[in-house]
């Protein structure tokens, strides 16, 4: 296969950019990616520096930004503490129903906005004091916090899901997917990711100990009153919060139903304002910032504007690469080795692999998911949703792992009698087989069985 030089150097940066990734996280590897971007375009792709700077992402990164603005505001008015404090009281001291109600606790805070890492942080501190207190490993919890979590990251509110959802909005029009048909697709991908979640981890917890220890506890309770005080009552603002949440719920969830379409429609000024789930946040937050609700500086000072920069920077280099005929050469180089089945196994192993010293929303996603127009093309058939749907379960199976975000913050909240070293290891273990486990969970559900 020949290949020219404009198109192996960007090959070369991204495989760079890959690289140091995986073992320099203090380099931001978003920056990177634009500086390597413009000197590939520039020296062997005769392209401006200014004609680079317009690749950048700018829907993308506005939808992240008004997402992640009004959820920092919901975060720092103490809303979400405050009801997930409420919701660890729905179990009334049934210590045996606690990891069910952390894992519903968690996908419902990480669907409605914060997403995987904030849900994480947000939960991992009281799921490991619970674990210390109910007498359960700290290895099974993490399954239970990070198998949730990620599970729910491709809501359409969340990060990872609009990160997801706005590379597929670019590329849907090679796919031959109607602008329409983009809102149930997000849900759909969503669903695929939280079935590949489930039967990992959950069937992980119950394989390695969790049955047990659930058998254990049948009879057991606690008293929910000291372990988790009832809280005051939701003020005002949080009260309006909850309200501005719900608001945004509704509002990108009613234009793609098929009965409020026509209305809609007669009405465009509405359909203007809720283009997307950005917008919509945007004027949610205007609300909060003028009634006193929400504190905006810190709000802007828990934004991840590092994830949102390495994705837009990434970004970037992707769509040098594309110009310069390198996405191409990295679409053959798949196909040689796979078939419209296979390919979801395929990819789940590669993107697992990379995601486990990478990051998987940040590097991999942008890296992959542009992909799989010429893959279809390449293979000569293929279903696009099942392949979204492998390289974004295949990235974040992995993310147990101690070396991920999420695995190292239960780590940090794991009780002083954990053995630190050893659950280390073990979700290093774990979190590295997930790469192989997501190989055949992807061939599995979206190659074989058609998900």
């Amino acid at each position: 296969m020949e290949i020219s030089t404009v198109a192996l150097m960007s090959i070369i940066a991204l495989v760079i950019v890959v690289v140091i990734s995986c073992i320099n996280e203090d380099l931001h590897v978003g920056f990177l990616a634009i500086g390597l971007g413009i000197l590939v375009a520039g020296i062997w792709g005769k392209t401006t520096g200014a004609a680079v700077m317009r690749y950048f992402p700018t829907p993308l990164f506005m939808i992240l930004v008004g997402v992640t603005f009004l959820f920092g505001m919901a975060q720092t008015n103490g809303t979400m503490e405050k009801l997930t404090t409420y919701s660890i009281r729905a179990c009334g001291g049934n210590t045996a129903y606690m990891p069910l109600i952390l894992w519903i606790l968690t996908t419902f805070v990480t669907t409605i906005g914060p997403g995987n890492i904030a849900g994480t942080a947000l939960m991992a501190p009281v799921a490991m004091a619970i674990a210390t207190r109910i007498k359960m490993s700290a290895f099974l919890m993490t399954l239970v916090v990070v198998g949730a979590a990620n599970g729910a990251a491709f809501s359409p509110f969340a990060p990872t899901g609009i990160i997801s959802n706005g590379i597929i909005a670019r590329i849907a029009p090679e796919l031959g997917i109607a602008a329409d048909a983009l809102n149930g697709l997000a849900w759909k991908i969503h669903f695929n990711s939280e079935v590949a979640q489930a039967v990992a981890n959950v069937g992980g917890f119950f394989a390695l100990g969790g049955w047990a220890w659930v058998t254990q506890q049948q009879a057991s309770k606690l008293d929910i009153d000291e372990f988790a005080p009832k809280p005051e009552p939701f003020n005002n603002a949080q009260l309006l919060t909850l309200a501005m949440v719900a608001v945004l719920i509704v509002m990108v969830v009613l234009p793609g139903l098929p009965f409020m379409r026509p209305w809609f429609a007669q009405n465009l000024w509405l359909r203007n304002l809720l283009t997307n789930v950005g917008t919509i946040s945007f004027i949610l937050s205007c609300v909060l910032m003028l009634t006193g609700s929400g504190d905006s500086k810190a709000a802007i000072k828990v934004m991840p504007w590092g994830v949102i920069m390495m994705v837009c920077g990434v970004t970037v280099l992707i769509e040098v690469m594309d110009k310069a005929g390198g996405l191409n050469a990295l679409i053959k180089a798949i196909s040689t080795i796979s078939n419209p089945t296979t390919v979801n196994g395929t990819l789940a192993l590669i993107t697992g692999v990379i995601s486990a010293y990478s990051s998987s929303s940040g590097v991999v996603m942008p890296m992959f998911l542009p992909m799989v127009p010429g893959l279809i093309k390449e293979l000569g058939g293929g279903d696009p949703i099942a392949i979204i749907s492998s390289i974004n379960v295949g990235a974040h199976l992995v993310d147990t792992s101690p070396l991920s975000t999420l695995g190292a913050l239960c780590i940090a909240c794991a009780g002083d009698h954990e053995d630190k070293g050893k659950l280390f290891r073990n979700l290093l273990i774990w979190g590295l087989s997930m790469s192989l486990a997501g190989t055949v969970i992807c061939y599995v559900f979206f190659g074989l069985l058609g998900f």
